[in-house]
Parts: C-alpha cells; sequence; structure tokens
C-alpha cells in the first residue's frame, strides 16, 4: 500500500477530515475509533458477508483525483477472498469503455462498498487494486459456474481497511429471486393447508352423512 498511517483508519481520515471532525465535535469520539482499531484482515463475519453478496460497488479514480463508481455483480459469492488481505473477482466483458482499469492504471487506490438491503447491513473497504489480464487459471478459478458472462480479466483487491455503518436511513430491499422463493413458500403452503380443509371437510361429511 502507498502512504504510511498511524492507523488502519487513517486510510479515511486524513488530515482534512480531522480537522472537519474537531470543528464539528465528533474528533473526540472517532479518535476512540481509531485506538480500538479498523480492521485490516477478512475475518469469519465479513467472508460470510461476502459469500451472500451478489452485487457491489467498485469506486476508482484517475491520477488527477477525478473519482468513477461502477456497478459489478454476479451470483451470490462473485466476489472471492483469496487470502486474509485479498479479494479479487471475474470482470466480465461490458461496453469496453475500461474508465475502471484506465484509472487503476495510473491509480491504484480503490474501494469496495458492499450494500445487503435486505439485512439493512453495509461494508466499506479501503485498498488498491490491480487489473490482471494474463492469468487464465486464476480466471477460471473465480469465474461462477455456469453464469452467462464473458469474462476477461480480474480485478485483484488488497484490503488496507474495511470497516461498517450503522442501518440508520438504510431502505430495506428484496432481491426478485428471494420474493419469488417466498411467496412460492407461501403458496405451496396455501395449497397444503387448503388440501388439509378439504380433507377434513370431506371426512366431516362422511361422518354426518
Amino acid at each position: 500500500m502507498t502512504g504510511v498511517h498511524t492507523y488502519a483508519s487513517d486510510v479515511a481520515f486524513t488530515p482534512a477530515v480531522k480537522a472537519i471532525q474537531a470543528r464539528k465535535g465528533s474528533r473526540e469520539a472517532y479518535g476512540r475509533v481509531e485506538q480500538r482499531g479498523w480492521r485490516t484482515e477478512v475475518d469469519e463475519d465479513l467472508e460470510a458477508f461476502l459469500t451472500e453478496a451478489n452485487s457491489l460497488y467498485f469506486a476508482t479514480a484517475a491520477a488527477d483525483g477525478q473519482p468513477y463508481i461502477q456497478h459489478r455483480g454476479g451470483p451470490k459469492g462473485f466476489l472471492k477472498v483469496l487470502d486474509k488481505r485479498t479479494l479479487a473477482f471475474a470482470d466480465y466483458a461490458g461496453n469496453q469503455q475500461y474508465l475502471t482499469q484506465g484509472n487503476l492504471s495510473e491509480n491504484a487506490k480503490a474501494y469496495i462498498f458492499v450494500m445487503d438491503y435486505a439485512h439493512r447491513r453495509r461494508v466499506k473497504i479501503w485498498g488498491e487494486a490491480r487489473v490482471v489480464e494474463d492469468d487464465e487459471a486464476l480466471l477460471e478459478a473465480l469465474m461462477p459456474q455456469g453464469y452467462r458472462a464473458r469474462p476477461e480479466q480480474v480485478i485483484v483487491f488488497k484490503i488496507a481497511a474495511w470497516d461498517t455503518n450503522c442501518p440508520q436511513h438504510i431502505p430495506q430491499k428484496f432481491d426478485a429471486s428471494d420474493v419469488a422463493a417466498a411467496l412460492a413458500a407461501r403458496d405451496q403452503r396455501i395449497a397444503e393447508l387448503e388440501a388439509q380443509v378439504a380433507a377434513l371437510k370431506g371426512q366431516a361429511a362422511e361422518e354426518n352423512g
């Protein structure tokens, strides 16, 4: 990682940020956060969270600081944990603008934002990323089996720090597939209950006949 930080959270809490925190009264509280430390390695909770993720936002910036954010999605678990400090995913062929790859070629700093709307959870991951174009074995290992997309390359992400946010203001939303599964389970249960009611009615009719 470029740059030297006293605390892992310094990747986000720059001197300018700390100055504003001091002016607005939150520096003392975030000073205690610094002492506790943001996490810098994947733990069991983060790995479990990422295993369920089917969507993320990937942010980069050009050399002059112009930001860009791009959505990446796939089957659950498409973002893989390679080791305690490294994440990676297969980058599918798209519109061939290559904004993310161009940014990373001159500025390795990157950011991953993963939102779980159903459970109102979010994870923020700071780090550096690189594009790998010449590792077919890695690309094959990262490509979700049976997923209809053409993998073009791999993005490898080295973690500098990660943190979570409170659920405040996160709207609760559900994936269409999850809603469909819940409705199917409900409909099946209704059908079972209706069959039971019909059987009881038939039994009652026989007893009273």
